[in-house]
């Protein structure tokens, strides 16, 4: 088969790294638009973009694209795909997701229907059947409108690919792995800096750092659903791509990583989800306020996701915790600071301006990402000759 096309969502505002991420496997961006990318490969993409990319949700093989105003617009469009190149006759296939912006169009339910059966209208005249059993491999379909135009994909991953497996306990307002490794990714942390989460509540700031300073790809320790798609993936595309991010990990490296919070169970959890992943040995975790973060290096980094305060009673000691976070940051001298939250009152209560604010959806939730950075630290001196 020649070279596809493979959409990957991400979380808005974070579209810049997923593509840095696509271009570092070594793949050609086709397009950005917000809240994805579309990218170009051979069907080995599948297997090295589920297991390596760290920011987004998914990988989706792109089998159409066109512009359609009504239902039986959509219905031919939908039929002149050629989907027996895609879905042999026992396939299980249906539209899992259906989403409709500024179209026409805006039914999910009656997309999702009209997709399902112009499908079958096709696989009926190639295979010569008019019943399918649908007891094979899985291929669920995700559609997306947009000003009338119609994207389709196949979902390749199964779980949503934040779930790396590791993270079994979680805090209360857990931030998702896809979303801490790109936090951690739009800043200039390096393995050999310090860095330090004073709300790591379950670990997953810490745990994604560790990981991206081993060179642990995030889909090593769990399957995808396209392991099943023995038309399209040979297993032998699996393995070696599994072999390979094998070959890259590098455990046996220092590293500076801590996670605080006030919580002593949380913590026991943050350890234990470390352990899974493999990284318990590369950072520190220990109960400790936001009030005592102290420490006497230089150029370090805190990278966090403080409370939010979206029940009442929370969000009136909200004030006081803030007024705790820039006092803890005045005391950090050189150090950038990183921190993510709906709180709309931060720089007030921190009581220094952001340097850079930048608008992240996690969810449905509007957040902000505030960006406090420090100095460079000087540059090494070489050594004498």
């Amino acid at each position: 088969m020649e070279l596809q096309q493979f959409i990957s969502p991400c979380h808005f505002g974070m579209e810049a790294i997923l593509k840095r991420e696509i271009y570092d496997l070594g793949y050609d961006i086709v397009k950005v638009e917000d809240g994805r990318v579309t990218y170009e490969g051979d069907m080995e993409t599948i297997c090295r973009a589920n297991i390596h990319l760290r920011t987004t949700e998914r990988v989706l093989l792109k089998v159409g694209e066109f512009h359609a105003e009504t239902f039986d617009e959509l219905f031919e469009a939908v039929k002149a795909i050629p989907w027996e190149n895609y879905l042999p006759v026992d396939a299980k296939f249906w539209v899992t997701k259906a989403s409709s912006v500024k179209s026409k169009l805006f039914s999910p339910s009656d997309i999702q229907s009209i997709v399902k059966k112009a499908i079958v209208e096709r696989l009926k005249q190639h295979y010569g059947v008019n019943w399918f059993e649908e007891t094979g491999s899985s291929y669920p379909l995700r559609v997306f409108l947009n000003k009338d135009e119609v994207t389709i994909g196949i979902d390749s991953s199964g779980e949503s690919l934040h779930k790396r497996g590791y993270r079994v306990l979680s805090s209360k307002a857990p931030i998702t792995e896809t979303l801490a490794a790109a936090m951690i990714m739009l800043t200039p942390w390096k393995a050999d800096r310090i860095l330090v989460d004073p709300f790591c509540g379950s670990g997953t700031i810490p745990i994604e750092a560790a990981m991206i300073a081993a060179n642990i790809a995030p889909g090593m320790s769990r399957t995808f659903l396209a392991q099943t798609w023995n038309n399209l993936v040979p297993m032998q595309l699996w393995n070696d791509s599994f072999e390979e991010a094998k070959e890259l990990v590098t455990t046996d490296i220092e590293t500076n990583i801590q996670g605080y919070d006030i919580d002593g169970e949380i913590i026991r959890a943050a350890r234990d989800n470390a352990k899974r992943a493999g990284v318990d040995h590369l950072i520190h975790f220990q109960q400790r306020p936001v009030s005592e973060l102290k420490n006497p290096k230089k150029y370090g980094f805190v990278i966090t996701n403080p409370p939010y305060g979206e029940r009442l009673e929370e969000k009136e000691a909200l004030p006081k915790l803030y007024r705790e976070i820039g006092e803890a940051f005045a005391g950090l001298d050189s150090w950038s600071e990183y921190l993510i939250t709906s709180y709309e009152d931060t720089e007030r209560c921190i009581g220094k301006k952001a340097d850079k604010k930048r608008k992240i959806y996690n969810g449905m939730l509007r957040t902000n990402l505030y960006q406090y950075i420090g100095p460079k630290p000087p540059k090494k001196k070489r050594p004498e000759a």
